[in-house]
């Protein structure tokens, strides 16, 4: 493939994959209440910090990303931020059976979203960032 073309598909692939970060964590501004009572519902303790903390890594990883400043950085962050959100949040397999398709599904997109974050992490931003590899 040519430079070009590879350089043009890692912009957008960093682009998609910050999207669904910057949508959930600008989601987070309006819905900061019911976030936290999400949070709290899993049991989990200092659900308005969890809150709080989730919408900075999501909007600053996204941000990053986009940028493609330390990217890999932020697509590690984002990808361990998403494994603990994903098992927390998605455990399908401690679910009646009428509530585990969607949260299987939600499980295996964000899987599926790990796997392009550590892509990132791998083989880095590309030429059109502003890490520049």
């Amino acid at each position: 493939m040519n430079p070009t073309m590879t350089n043009l598909l890692a912009l957008v692939a960093r682009v998609l994959l910050a999207l669904l970060f910057l949508d959930s964590g600008y989601g987070k501004i309006g819905g900061f209440a019911g976030t936290a009572g999400y949070i709290a519902s899993k049991g989990l303790p200092m659900a308005q910090v969890l809150a709080g903390a989730a919408l900075v890594v999501e909007l600053l990883g996204a941000l990053l990303l986009v940028l493609g400043w330390k990217a890999r950085w932020a697509a590690a962050a984002l990808a361990a931020f998403t494994v603990v959100a994903t098992v927390i949040f998605h455990n399908y397999w401690a679910l009646p059976a009428a509530e585990q398709m969607m949260q299987k599904l939600m499980f295996l997109k964000n899987a599926a979203v790990i796997g392009g974050l550590l892509m990132v992490v791998a083989f880095g931003a590309g030429r059109w960032s502003i890490d520049r590899r």
